[in-house]
């Protein structure tokens, strides 16, 4: 009830303890607090929040727009909706290393489990695009280091992003990934990555623990969790997913409602009353005031002229 009952420390251990070399465990991008609440029911192990979902949200494109406040405070609200560790995209770190160093303060501040910051110029683009701009071995490990240096608490996560494998191939990429876990990095991102043995041969020659951007229609074959798991990955996100889902779902129900001139048949689809009002755990409310929570949620969820719904 209201927030998480775990300590952002307790997540953070939680989130270290789970990301193991070969455990492929599933982080979901949750796109609002209620869908955190549905991915810690689900009994995944995390939730991821992109940074390309965040700008959308905006009503923005992908390329550096959003700001560290906009950033810190979603990520705040989604953080707070779950006992789940949140690992969140944080770009290029909003600045040169000194900027870094806050943003990591900040994201530590709002009770985030750990962060990603990496190699592009700003602006940036979605690292499944081409024409992708990086910046110099130097630049890119000072970004991780001011980061480290910026970390209070030690078991809050900080992991680098390379899109090099897209600019200058593979080879080039994992130099920079290990010159990444030199200069602190805990896990490695590796952007694009074309097949399985990139994976592989990637979990094999470093050190620290790698994830898998599994996004829909990138670069990367949407790989089952045992493939990855097999080839060493220790941790997979689905950044976009259940944005892009849930805008489908609406843009097919708005279509209905213009060409019907009603909801009527998409009402099975939705999300019930009584099942919403379980997700935020209405009635648990009523131990603090009678008055919030005086009624009987409908135990049925058939539709009689829309009052179970």
């Amino acid at each position: 009830m209201l927030y998480s009952t775990k300590t952002p420390n307790e997540k953070r251990k939680a989130f270290r303890d789970a990301v193991k070399p070969g455990a492929a465990v599933q982080f979901p991008g949750a796109f609002t607090p209620l869908s955190a609440k549905l991915i810690q029911e689900k009994g995944f192990q995390g939730a991821y929040i992109s940074g390309a979902v965040l700008a959308n949200e905006l009503g923005l494109p992908d390329v550096g727009l959003t700001t560290l406040s906009e950033v810190a405070q979603r990520g705040r609200q989604i953080a707070d909706a779950t006992d789940l560790p949140t690992l969140i995209d944080a770009d290029t770190g909003f600045g040169e290393p000194m900027n870094v160093a806050r943003t990591i303060q900040e994201l530590e501040n709002a009770g985030l489990s750990g962060c990603h910051i990496e190699d592009q110029f700003n602006p940036k683009r979605c690292g499944h695009l081409d024409g992708k701009n990086m910046v110099d071995l130097k630049t890119a490990t000072m970004r991780i280091k001011g980061a480290v240096d910026g970390r209070r608490d030690s078991d809050f996560v900080i992991m680098a992003r390379t899109d090099l494998r897209a600019v200058e191939g593979l080879d080039a990429a994992i130099d920079r990934m290990k010159a990444l876990v030199d200069s602190g990095a805990d896990m490695i991102f590796p952007e694009a990555l074309k097949d399985l043995s990139e994976f592989e041969r990637v979990c094999n020659e470093i050190d620290v623990p790698i994830l898998a951007n599994m996004t829909e229609f990138g670069k990367s074959e949407l790989f089952t969790k045992q493939q990855l798991a097999d080839a060493g990955v220790a941790m997979v996100i689905y950044p976009v997913t259940l944005l892009r889902i849930a805008m489908g779902a609406i843009e097919r129900t708005l279509d209905t409602i213009a060409t019907e001139g009603t909801q009527d048949s998409k009402v099975e689809e939705m999300l019930t009353r009584s099942r919403l009002y379980e997700l935020v755990d209405y009635e648990a409310y009523n131990q603090f005031d009678s008055g919030i929570f005086n009624f009987q949620v409908p135990s049925s969820d058939i539709q009689t002229n829309n009052a179970n719904l």
